[in-house]
C-alpha cells in the first residue's frame, strides 16, 4: 500500500492533502519514528507527542520562508521527515547520518540549532526583530515545552517579547514532562488551565455580556472596564501570559490536526506576541511510552549495552549509603534525577532531595545556600548542562569557598546525542576557577572513594565521570588532596592520564611493550591541584592523554607544571565541536584508542630520536 508519507518531499506537499490524509500521515510518521528509534535509539516519547502539531505547523506555514524554532530540539523527528529527509531517516543519530537535533548545516528548515532547553523564545524574538529591521514579512514561531518554559531564560524572553510587542507566535507544547516530572508553581498553574474547561465557557459568556452593555457616559464606561479587568483575573485562562503582554489562546487538543490548523491561522493573524497553549500526550501512539514517558524519553539502540552498573547508578547508590551515615548530605538536580542516578536518593530521602526543574543556575545557588546553612549539598547534573550555570559556580560557590560537591555526569564524549551533549570542555572551563578541586575516577571503586573524600572536604569539589560504566582496574590507594597514583613505571615513556583514559593507556603500554618500548602509566586523579611532584619524579618522556579538548585542559596543566621539554605530546580532543556517533567510533577517529595512542607514542619517540623503530 502506498504511504502518504512517501509522497511528502517538502512541507509544500502538505498543502493539498485532505483531513483524512493528514490523519493517516500522522499514523505513518509515528510508525516510522518507532521503527527507526528502536534500531538507532533516540528520543521517543517527546517525538511521538508532537506529530500532529508538526503536521499542522508545516501545512499552514511556508517553511523555510516562515521560521520554526524548536526548543531543545529532541522533538524534531517528524519535522525532519516532512522537510526532505525521509530517505535519510534510517541514519538518524548514526555516525555520518542525521543529527538527533536541529542542525543548521543539515537543512534550511532547521532555522536554529538546539540541544539545551529554553532558548527558543529568545532566538525567535531576535529573528523577528531582525525581520522587522529589514522590512521583511514572514512568520516566526517558537515551539517550547512546559518543562523548558520553567527556566529563567524563557521567562526573560517572554518578558522582553511582551515589552517589545513584536509579532511572534510562541507555541507552548504542554505534555507535563521534561526529562523528569515538571516541578514548580508554573507546572501547577498549567495544570489548572488543563483541568478546568469551564474557563472557556465563562470567558465566552463574559465577553458576550460586556459587548451588550451600552458603554455611554464616562461613569458607565469606567465601571465596565473595571468589571472586565476584575472578572478576567478570575475567569480568563492564561492571565499570567496576558500580563506579560501576550495574547493567549488555548489550551487546545494537540492531537486534533483540524483544531490545531484553525488555532494556528487565528494566532498568526494576530498582531503582537501570541502564546498558543497546546496540550499533548508524550509518547502518543505507543502504549508503553504513554504510560511511562520518563522511561521512554530517550532509549538506547537495539544493539547497545553496558558492562556492569552505570556510573550514574553507582553514584546514586553510593550517595545513599553515605547519606544514611551523615544527615547533612542533601542532593540537588535540575530535572535530571533519573539520568544522574538520584531517583533512588529521592525515594529514600525525599526531604533531603531538591529537583529544581530546568534551572541549572538556580540549582547551584540553592546548593550554595544549603552549604551556608550547614548542609553538604551534592549537585548532580550532566557536564553539558553545567555550562549553563558557570557564573553561579564561580560567583556563588567557589568565590565563597563553599563545600558543594559537583557530581558531573556525562563528562567526555556521550555518543549519538552529539555536540550539544558531549562533555568535552569541563576540565578546561573548571580548572581556571580558583579554589575548585577537580577529580576524575579511573573506575567505579575510585568513583566511590572520591565521592566519600569530596563530602568531607571543606571547599568546592568537582567530580567528573563519563556516561556508562568504567572497567574495574584495581590497584586502589586512599584518596589524598592533590595526590596522583603511579600504576606502573616506564623507563622510556610514561602516560600521564586520568579518568576514562587510564585503562586505555594501560592497554597502549602493553602494545608498546611488544615494540620493545618500556611505557608506564600515571593516574593523576586530580586535575587540580595537580600532583606536580609525582609528575616531575616520573622518569623518561611524558605524554598526556585526556577525553577533553586539548585547549586549556589537563595536558595544558601538565605542560605548565613541567616546562622542561620532557612532555613530548598531548593527546585529547581537537579544537572542534565533535559530531555525533558511537563513542567507540569517535574514539577511533580522534585517536583515543590503545592502538592510536601507541602509534602516536612511537612517532613522538621517533621524533626525539630515542628509539630506532624501523
Amino acid at each position: 500500500m502506498t504511504r502518504v508519507l512517501d509522497a511528502v518531499n517538502s512541507p509544500a506537499d502538505l498543502k493539498g492533502l485532505t483531513s483524512s490524509e493528514l490523519s493517516k500521515l500522522a499514523e505513518e510518521i509515528r510508525e516510522e519514528i518507532i521503527s527507526t528509534v528502536s534500531n538507532c535509539g533516540g528520543h521517543l516519547a517527546a517525538n511521538l507527542g508532537v506529530v500532529e502539531l508538526t503536521i499542522a505547523l508545516h501545512s499552514i506555514l511556508d517553511s523555510p520562508r516562515d521560521k520554526i524554532i524548536w526548543d531543545v530540539g529532541h522533538q524534531t523527528y517528524a519535522h525532519k521527515l516532512l522537510t526532505g529527509r525521509r530517505d535519510q531517516f534510517a541514519s538518524l543519530r548514526q555516525y555520518g547520518g542525521l543529527s538527533g537535533f536541529p542542525r543548521r548545516s543539515e537543512s534550511p528548515h532547521d532555522i536554529f540549532g538546539a540541544g539545551h532547553s529554553s532558548t527558543s523564545i529568545s532566538a525567535a524574538l531576535g529573528l523577528a526583530e531582525a525581520r522587522d529591521l529589514a522590512g521583511e514579512d514572514y512568520h516566526v514561531v517558537a515551539v517550547i515545552g512546559d518543562g523548558a518554559l520553567g527556566a529563567g531564560l524563557a521567562f526573560e524572553a517572554l518578558n522582553h517579547a511582551g515589552h517589545r510587542g513584536t509579532d511572534l507566535l510562541v507555541i507552548l507544547n504542554d505534555n507535563e514532562m521534561s526529562i523528569d516530572k515538571n516541578v514548580g508553581a508554573l507546572a501547577r498553574y498549567l495544570t489548572q488551565l488543563r483541568m478546568d474547561p469551564t474557563l472557556y465557557k465563562a470567558r465566552t459568556e463574559l465577553e458576550n455580556l460586556l459587548k451588550q452593555i451600552p458603554a455611554f457616559g464616562g461613569i458607565v464606561h469606567r465601571v465596565v472596564d473595571k468589571l472586565k479587568d476584575g472578572l478576567k483575573q478570575v475567569l480568563v485562562p492564561g492571565m499570567f501570559f496576558e500580563e506579560l503582554g501576550f495574547s493567549y489562546y488555548g489550551p487546545l487538543n494537540g492531537h486534533n490536526i483540524g483544531l490545531l490548523r484553525w488555532g494556528l491561522r487565528d494566532a498568526l493573524a494576530m498582531k503582537g506576541p501570541v502564546l498558543l497553549h497546546v496540550v499533548t500526550t508524550k509518547g502518543k501512539g505507543h502504549p508503553l511510552a504513554e504510560r511511562n514517558p520518563r522511561q521512554y524519553h530517550g532509549i538506547a539502540a537495539a544493539s547497545s549495552g553496558e558492562n556492569g552498573p552505570s556510573n550514574s547508578r553507582l553514584f546514586g547508590e553510593t550517595l545513599c549509603r553515605m547519606a544514611k551515615e551523615d544527615d547533612r548530605i542533601v542532593a540537588v538536580t535540575a530535572a535530571m534525577a533519573e539520568g544522574t542516578g538520584l531517583s533512588v536518593f529521592q525515594q529514600q530521602f525525599p526531604d533531603r532531595f531538591f529537583d529544581v526543574g530546568i534551572a541549572e543556575q538556580h540549582a547551584l545557588v540553592l546548593a550554595a545556600g544549603l552549604a551556608v546553612g550547614g548542609k553538604r549539598p551534592v549537585v548532580a547534573m550532566y557536564s553539558t548542562f553545567l555550562q549553563r550555570g558557570y557564573d553561579q559556580l564561580i560567583h556563588d560557590i567557589c568565590l565563597q569557598g563553599l563545600p558543594v560537591v559537583l557530581a558531573i555526569d556525562r563528562s567526555g564524549l556521550v555518543g549519538e546525542d552529539g555536540p550539544t551533549h558531549h562533555g568535552a570542555f569541563d576540565l578546561s572551563f573548571l580548572r581556571i576557577i580558583p579554589g575548585l578541586v577537580i577529580l576524575a575516577p579511573k573506575d567505579g571503586k575510585e568513583l566511590e572513594d572520591m565521592l566519600a573524600w569530596a563530602l568531607n572536604y571543606e571547599g568546592p569539589v568537582a567530580l567528573c565521570y563519563p556516561r556508562g560504566s568504567l572497567t574495574p582496574l584495581g590497584s586502589e590507594e586512599p584518596i589524598a588532596l592533590g595526590r596522583g597514583q603511579r600504576l606502573s613505571t616506564g623507563q622510556d615513556l610514561n602516560f600521564i592520564t586520568l579518568g576514562s583514559m587510564v585503562g586505555t593507556c594501560q592497554e597502549a603500554a602493553k602494545l608498546l611493550a611488544r615494540q620493545g618500548i618500556d611505557a608506564g602509566v600515571v593516574n593523576a586523579r586530580f586535575v587540580k591541584p595537580l600532583d606536580v611532584e609525582l609528575i616531575r619524579s616520573t622518569p623518561g618522556y611524558l605524554i598526556t592523554v585526556e577525553e577533553n579538548v586539548l585547549m586549556g585542559g589537563f595536558g595544558s596543566a601538565v605542560l605548565e607544571a613541567c616546562p622542561n621539554g620532557r612532555l613530548i605530546g598531548r593527546i585529547g580532543l581537537p579544537d572542534v565541536f565533535i559530531e555525533h556517533g558511537p563513542v567507540s567510533v569517535l574514539h577511533e577517529k580522534y585517536g583515543l584508542t590503545p592502538e592510536a595512542i601507541s602509534a602516536y607514542a612511537q612517532e613522538a619517540l621517533r621524533r626525539e630520536g630515542r628509539k630506532s623503530l624501523g
